[in-house]
């Protein structure tokens, strides 16, 4: 049985945000198509005509415009400094990435989520004013192994180091038993978020609520407990 996942950290993502990206190639490209998929307002930006043209053709930025990120006034006159969010997605170009950082910054923009080449190039950027510093290839490796070693995750939202909010598949031991007759938060250590029925989810069940195996719920707790607890959720 194939069962989609209801993307419940999706719905939980406001609407209408505004965010800047800056650098079309792959990794651009599926930030923005993503951000827009969620309903937020996204300007694709990039030094390649080719690119940007791209982007505007296949839908996935609300708006794209052609600059070099590397100079200050460009970023200025096209209004970057007064996005809340920028995302640089130009980690394969150091230099370019750690200027266009540093830029950002001393433009007064709040939150910026650069991405990074290496660990090396990662500290460069959080000196530089990152808020936030992602490595798309060291997570999509661990994120590959989790999915071969522990199919029935369909999510997860790593909260601190040592708590996470999972969306599981419910496994086939819990079918037709309550919250309440799990006891899931004496015994494993983990509280029941929500429950997924025909593509939404309740928030907060009651503890009389039956769970089904097949379907989608969300778990939080310590990463200790949960790791105890997914070797029970494997698909159906």
């Amino acid at each position: 049985m194939n069962f989609p996942a209801l993307n419940f950290f999706r719905n939980l993502r406001p609407d209408h945000q505004q965010f800047a990206v800056i650098g079309l190639g792959r990794f651009g490209r599926a930030v923005c198509k993503t951000l827009h998929d969620l309903g937020c307002e996204v300007l694709g930006i990039d030094c390649s005509e080719n690119l940007v043209t791209q982007a505007l053709a296949d839908q996935i930025v609300a708006h794209a415009i052609q600059l070099d990120s590397t100079q200050p006034l460009a970023l200025k006159e096209a209004g970057i400094y007064e996005f809340n969010t920028v995302i640089i997605a130009i980690g394969n170009y150091i230099q370019e990435s750690i200027i266009t950082t540093l830029n950002l910054q001393e433009g007064g923009v709040k939150n910026i989520v650069a991405k990074a080449s290496s660990e090396i190039h990662g500290k460069l950027l959080d000196r530089m004013g990152a808020n936030q510093v992602v490595y798309p290839e060291y997570e999509m490796g661990c994120n590959l192994a989790r999915s071969l070693t522990r199919p029935g995750i369909l999510d997860r939202f790593v909260l601190d180091p040592d708590h996470s909010i999972v969306e599981i598949v419910t496994p086939e031991e819990f079918n037709g038993k309550t919250i309440a007759e799990l006891n899931l938060r004496a015994k494993l250590g983990i509280n029941v978020l929500a429950i997924g029925y025909e593509q939404k989810f309740e928030i907060n069940p009651e503890p009389t609520t039956k769970l089904f195996k097949g379907l989608p719920m969300v778990v939080i707790g310590r990463n200790p407990d949960l790791e105890r607890f997914y070797p029970r959720c494997t698909l159906p």
